[in-house]
C-alpha cells in the first residue's frame, strides 16, 4: 500500500537524527565535508538527498545510503503523482 504524503527524508534527519546525536547542521556538514548551506537546504526539504550525500551519511554511520535514496524516491514519486499534468494517453503497441 502506498504511503500517504511521505515526509521528505531531509526533514526526518533534521527533526530526529540530529537531536538524537546532539549535533548541529554546521557540525554534521563539517563532519561529512559538505556545504552547510547545501545540507540545510536538504534538511529543510527544499532539495533532494543526492547519492553523494546519502553515501556520506552512510559513511558517518547515520543509516543506509540505499534507504535514504529509496525514501527520496518515494517522496519524489508521491509529489509527481499529486501534481497536475496534461492528459497523457497510454501508448498502443502492436
Amino acid at each position: 500500500m502506498a504511503m500517504h504524503n511521505p515526509p521528505h527524508p531531509g526533514e526526518a534527519l533534521r527533526e530526529d537524527v540530529l537531536p538524537a546525536i546532539n549535533m548541529t547542521v554546521s557540525g554534521l556538514a563539517r563532519h561529512i565535508g559538505y556545504s552547510r548551506g547545501q545540507l540545510s537546504t536538504v534538511l529543510n526539504g527544499r532539495a533532494a538527498i543526492s547519492a553523494d550525500l546519502a553515501h556520506r551519511l552512510e559513511l558517518a554511520g547515520l543509516g543506509s545510503a540505499r534507504q535514504y535514496l529509496a525514501e527520496q524516491a518515494a517522496y519524489d514519486l508521491w509529489q509527481a503523482e499529486h501534481r497536475e499534468h496534461p492528459p497523457i494517453a497510454r501508448l498502443q503497441f502492436a
